[in-house]
């Protein structure tokens, strides 16, 4: 079993709710995304329902002919449904406490929990090559599951876009950074 899953942040975007959509320099991106992709076999695209995600990858999947599945276990992570101005500070704490929740949210486990499922369900599946379209929150917490000093500082350093390679045999999984901001320019 050799699985190659590439695991892509959204482009720039408007704003964090839902329905935002990308910014001109976001849909500039996506396209350098598909650019940048256009040598990959991909056999599937999974993405998250919401739309800077799904516009982050649109221009590769028509260029492919490929179509975009959505699933909502690739949302953002929700850290609390009240405003915190020290929202930096309580994100950190969650990432040292996995379990820790505030309220309307979901702790950092539940949340890798979800997206775990979904790489789960890509290594099950008869798809060797899948791009995976999420948000920084989410993904850090899916890097964090394979490395686990794949921490805070490192959801810090994660671009819009950026793009991982996850690469699972049946012996060992390698999580490679392929983007880089030269890219973004």
């Amino acid at each position: 079993m050799n699985k190659n899953i590439y695991i892509i942040r959204h482009c720039e975007a408007t704003g964090q709710p839902s329905e935002s959509p990308l910014t001109e320099k976001g849909f500039t991106q996506a396209k350098k995304i598909s650019e940048f992709l256009s040598d990959k076999q991909v056999d599937r695209i999974i993405s998250s329902p919401y739309l800077r995600a799904v516009q982050s990858i649109k221009h590769y999947a028509t260029s492919k002919d490929l179509d975009i599945e959505t699933d909502n276990r690739l949302t953002e992570r929700v850290l609390s449904s009240t405003y915190f101005p020290d929202w930096m500070d309580k994100l950190e704490a969650t990432f040292k406490d996995m379990d820790l929740t505030y309220e309307g949210g979901e702790s950092s486990n539940e949340a890798m929990k979800r997206i775990v499922e979904v790489v789960n369900d890509v290594v099950a599946s008869r798809s060797r090559n899948t791009i995976i379209v999420a948000h920084g929150g989410i993904i850090s917490l899916l890097l964090h599951h394979y490395d686990k000093n794949f921490g805070f500082e490192a959801w810090k350093r994660l671009s819009n876009p950026d793009v991982y390679q996850l690469s699972i045999t049946s012996e060992e999984t390698h999580i490679k950074r392929l983007w880089t901001t030269a890219y973004s320019s």
